[in-house]
């Protein structure tokens, strides 16, 4: 049987684009067996026609107007590999209302403006498809969609940030955070200007479209309290080895009593929980359901290559189940309301630094169980200025602990700001 050909475009052609260019060339063989068909670019949409190429191609596929590719009647199936929301956004929804397929890598545009996308989607009866906007070559938005789809699934957990991740293990290993941060850039983990990865803003975009794949409730960004990793110290570095645990940058998506909360921030994970091995440039997504446990997908969670390879599969799901209506729809098939941000219970970890005198830990006690947080663990060490205490709680309500340390921190015996990180354990913090 002979192979259909099937003509695609693509927004934007540097690293990703490239990379997807190429892919396509090289596995055109494999991609026929699997499918009947053969993927071959046609346009790509550039912002400048000389600039040199990563991957070389014909230069009567380049083109500067995006209206060659939206107007072009042979192209059914367009990748958007540009970035941004604008004018990405506005690129996007034209393609989809021509009847174009699309695929796309942008975390950030689907995290804010999935609904009316898929709406746009539905009207014209086209796929969109964006598995290579989370984690890159790991497969979690296939895994949620299709092979978990009746587990109802109520938390994910996840390293998702490979950028933060990188330095973060390089602080254990005794950097500093701007000599971590540097050789991140220098490797190419980091952008010269990291502040999305350290600000924990595209980790939180992802975490809101796994929480809305996961639950089936719309999630967008505005939805998600996250905090980066630019406050991390090398205290907490230190205090993390000290108690058995390691600090990562965890996104956590949670139901609790029908409602969500979808949050991104610094973690102390304990030794013996699966996100504490994760290290280096890699993310990993923990899925805990009814029908499943838990499962947990590890792998490179950034890349050209590793990006463009979910990009090319979500290109070939398409090409294979166009016509079937096979999971192109929006996902989202209910509205949960958000649980209040101090409602979620959580074990913590707390750095003060105090005066080393007596009746001190007394008074920080009894703030603590004025707000019902008890006290798990405590580790003290002698300062030239005080003392400086490591405590961990009992699972407690995020509001109550910050409330309680908005107490402490007005004690006269405080020095500084106390901080708080939750602690994630899959023993418990009896057993850590």
């Amino acid at each position: 049987m002979s192979s259909v050909d099937v003509p695609v475009a693509l927004l934007g052609y540097g690293t990703v684009g490239a990379a997807v260019h190429r892919l396509l060339i090289e596995s055109a063989e494999d991609i026929e067996r699997a499918t009947g068909h053969r993927l071959r670019v046609v346009k790509a949409l550039v912002r400048d026609l000389d600039k040199e190429r990563g991957f070389a191609l014909d230069s009567d596929i380049l083109t500067t107007d995006v209206a060659d590719v939206v107007h072009a009647e042979d192209v059914a199936l367009v990748a958007e590999v540009m970035g941004g929301v604008d004018p990405t956004s506005d690129y996007v929804v034209d393609l989809l209302s021509a009847g174009k397929h699309v695929v796309t890598a942008n975390k950030q545009l689907i995290a804010r403006q999935a609904g009316d996308l898929f709406a746009v989607a539905a009207k014209a009866g086209v796929q969109l498809r964006f598995e290579a906007s989370v984690c890159a070559a790991i497969p979690v938005i296939k895994v949620l969609r299709e092979s978990l789809v009746v587990s109802h699934v109520h938390r994910v957990l996840g390293i998702v940030n490979g950028t933060t991740n990188f330095i973060l293990t390089k602080m254990e290993a005794g950097h500093d955070y701007e000599a971590a941060l540097a050789e991140a850039q220098t490797l190419g983990y980091a952008e010269a200007d990291p502040s999305e990865d350290v600000g924990g803003d595209d980790a939180a975009a992802k975490m809101a479209i796994l929480a809305t794949i996961a639950f089936g409730s719309r999630v967008t960004l505005a939805d998600v309290q996250y905090e980066g990793i630019t406050e991390i110290t090398t205290g907490h570095i230190q205090a993390a080895r000290e108690l058995g645990m390691s600090v990562r940058l965890v996104g956590a998506a949670t139901i609790v009593e029908d409602k969500v909360d979808v949050r991104v921030g610094p973690a102390l994970v304990t030794s013996t929980h699966p996100l504490a091995a994760v290290d280096g440039a890699f993310n990993a997504v923990m899925l805990q359901g009814d029908a499943i446990r838990e499962i947990t997908l590890e792998g490179p969670g950034a890349g050209g290559i590793e990006t463009a390879s979910a990009v090319v599969a979500d290109m070939v799901s398409i090409v294979g189940t166009t016509g079937t209506g096979f999971l192109q729809d929006d996902p989202c098939w209910r509205s949960l309301e958000r649980l209040d941000p101090g409602r979620l219970r959580s074990p913590f970890f707390l750095r003060v630094e105090v005066d080393d005198r007596a009746g001190v830990l007394a008074r920080i006690a009894e703030r603590l169980a004025d707000h019902d947080v008890s006290v798990a663990r405590l580790v003290q060490h002698q300062r030239d200025a005080g003392a400086e205490l490591y405590i961990v709680t009992h699972e407690s309500y995020t509001g109550a602990v910050s409330d309680a340390l908005v107490e402490i921190a007005d004690l006269p015996e405080t020095h500084g700001k106390p901080s708080a990180l939750p602690v994630i354990s899959d023993r418990g913090i009896a057993k850590a």
